[in-house]
């Protein structure tokens, strides 16, 4: 296999586990303005680092000018500015950001320039999406449910919670509008809504909540008829968010305190974030679900996906960057290899339509133990 040369933009937990993954067989570089996580890559790896701050643009469009591949691995508020500067850079990219604007806004950019991004490219959104449009192309999809958590092995009171990807990124999961699809009509319910339990073999019962996980699958698989994400978390975790949530340290509007301006929601953030950082070999685990509901020759079929993946000790890499960065470097190697180059932005949905991308991509996560179990009712 020829070997490459790639540039991973961030280095956190997910940007470490992507460099690492593919410096077994292309030349990487790693960015970020976090030396710590720099040398680390360095001392360990056959990876290169250089210090920037990824929030220049011009600096970026200039580092990735001599790459064949960038992967982008920063926290959602910075996504959507880091993906259009790499398309206007020609530089085709792999994004796992949960940035909160419509990436499909880039599609036309990235055909006009000849790049091809894949976007949303994590466990989730990520995964599902990557299901959702394989068996699109097999049945009439008449229900699309699906339930993912990110959690500690170890529940501390009293948020039960460590965050597995960036803190940022969770208070934005909890804050946005969460938007589905119920017969037939697009609805939006406040994130943390109808709350249910829900039993997992290996982990108990969970509770699961709306949120805004489903996004390109709202333009791009709209004739699913019923469709919806929900999240999980240990149970009495929601409830105090909630009452966070409705005494106001949410909130985005500026308050004065003693002469100083600040957001309620910054304040939180900064709170949240130092005590839901996860330790670097603190063990957590993945679970998911995945619900197909829908007809397929004639015949009425359900069919349900789930997976459990836990803190790899051996490679002292976490489950969440496991699931996610995984993902991202098996969408890498699909356009390294030339199996996949199509122009334009490509969420996961559009990926698993075909056949030998979906395959492609499930072995890949195979061969590194993240093995879903598949049922099927007819």
């Amino acid at each position: 296999m020829k070997k490459h040369k790639v540039v991973v933009l961030g280095a956190g937990m997910v940007g470490k586990a992507i460099a690492i993954d593919l410096s077994k067989k292309h030349e990487v570089w790693a960015a970020d303005i976090d030396q710590r996580s720099l040398d680390f890559l360095s001392a360990n790896y056959p990876i290169k680092t250089v210090g920037l701050n990824l929030m220049e643009d011009e600096s970026i469009e200039s580092l990735v000018a001599d790459f064949d591949l960038v992967v982008s691995a920063v926290p959602g508020f910075m996504g959507f500015d880091i993906v259009q500067t790499v398309i206007h850079a020609g530089k085709n990219i792999v994004d796992i950001s949960f940035m909160p604007e419509d990436f499909m806004e880039l599609n036309n950019l990235a055909a006009k320039k000849g790049v091809t991004a894949i976007t949303d490219c994590g466990v989730a959104p990520g995964i599902p999406n990557l299901i959702a449009g394989h068996h699109n192309e097999h049945m009439e999809i008449e229900d699309f449910t699906y339930y993912v958590g990110g959690l500690p092995k170890v529940k501390v009171y009293p948020f039960y919670y460590k965050a597995p990807f960036s803190p940022i990124d969770v208070v934005e999961e909890y804050t946005r509008p969460a938007r589905y699809i119920e017969k037939g009509k697009h609805m939006t319910k406040p994130a943390m809504s109808e709350p249910e339990m829900v039993f997992f073999d290996k982990v108990g019962t969970l509770e699961a909540f709306y949120t805004d996980g489903l996004r390109s699958l709202l333009r791009n698989m709209d004739h699913i008829p019923n469709m919806r994400e929900k999240t999980l978390r240990y149970p009495g975790h929601i409830q105090l968010i909630q009452a966070l949530k409705k005494a106001g340290f949410f909130d985005t509007e500026p308050l004065s305190v003693n002469n100083t301006t600040i957001r309620p929601i910054d304040f939180t953030s900064n709170i949240l974030i130092r005590d839901w950082q996860l330790e670097p070999d603190e063990r957590e685990f993945t679970v998911m679900r995945i619900h197909i509901e829908g007809v397929q020759e004639g015949a009425q079929k359900k069919i349900v996906y789930e997976l459990y993946d836990e803190y790899d000790e051996q490679e002292n890499i976490s489950s969440m960057a496991r699931t996610t960065g995984f993902t991202a470097t098996a969408n890498a190697e699909l356009i390294l290899s030339g199996q996949f180059s199509g122009k334009g932005v490509f969420p996961l949905e559009l990926i698993g339509l075909d056949q030998d991308c979906f395959d492609f991509v499930m072995q890949y996560l195979e061969a590194r133990n993240l093995r879903f179990s598949k049922t099927i009712v007819q």
